[in-house]
């Protein structure tokens, strides 16, 4: 899937998707959890990590100071990084089973906000509706929880270089992130948000589907369509590094300002 000068999909899958220093974040907090690791450990050097990870040391430095944001690891003067009370924490979420197959290449689900800023897209948002409800029965078994638990619902009309793009109506279990119910969507990033969790929650894979239709006359006003363009509409399932169904959304495009491609494998 990719966008073309004037559009942009959400749902597009990348091994860019996160900023450098996060991907590396997350790469390292993976090896961390998968050595036995307890507080107290010492971390290799910045310049050992660095040539690890086959990146530059400010790099390096920011993933660091990313996995320090979320209490994972500390610094001591002098002495280096450490792991911290936090690390606990992670080690006790549950992870997936060994042997289950995980997304390939360590792709991830790319989120609007990101893929705008790193094309240079100028992005703002239009909140319509914002609310933490119970999850309906439908939702819950899509999402695997429980019917009436906590549903973080949000509408919004998103735009590019002042231009609108997409209305978007995501649907999230407030459980795994509960930083969305008091989060000003209209300023932030949803995915960025995700990444902030305790723990992280990372969208790593999604079903996604698409079709053709004309807009209804809500959609029309709130796309500015006023001629005959269709919309396409994109639904999608993410599901988060644990295999759990992470955020349903569906996506309504104005038909002129969205290019979908998709590299189909054997």
């Amino acid at each position: 899937m990719a966008a073309s000068d004037s559009a942009l999909p959400q749902g597009l899958l990348s091994n860019d998707a996160l900023p450098l220093y996060a991907q590396v974040a997350a790469r390292l907090l993976d090896d961390i959890s998968g050595d036995g690791a307890r507080p107290g450990d010492r971390l290799p050097s910045e310049r050992a990590l660095a040539g690890r990870y086959g990146v530059s040391r400010v790099t390096m430095r920011a993933a660091l100071n990313e996995l320090a944001a979320r209490d994972v690891i500390e610094s001591s003067p002098a002495r280096g990084w450490f792991l911290a009370e936090g690390i606990t924490r992670v080690l006790s979420a549950p992870r997936r089973p060994t042997g289950t197959p995980g997304p390939a290449g360590g792709r991830t689900v790319q989120g609007f906000a990101d893929y705008a800023e790193q094309h240079g897209f100028r992005i703002r948002a239009e909140v319509l509706e914002s609310e933490v409800r119970p999850a309906t029965v439908r939702e819950a078994e899509r999402l695997r929880i429980g019917p009436g638990a906590d549903l973080f619902e949000m509408r919004r009309v998103r735009y590019l270089d002042d231009r609108v793009v997409v209305l978007e109506h995501n649907r999230l279990p407030l459980e795994l992130c509960p930083l969305l119910a008091e989060t000003d969507f209209s300023k932030d990033s949803l995915f960025a948000t995700l990444r902030r969790a305790d723990p992280p929650q990372l969208p790593r894979v999604a079903d996604y589907s698409v079709e053709a239709r004309q807009p209804t006359d809500v959609e029309r006003e709130l796309l500015e369509i006023t001629d005959t363009t269709p919309v396409l509409v994109a639904t999608q399932l993410a599901f988060n590094q644990y295999s759990q169904p992470l955020e349903l959304t569906a996506a309504i495009y104005r038909g002129d300002r969205y290019h979908f491609r998709a590299s189909i494998t054997g």
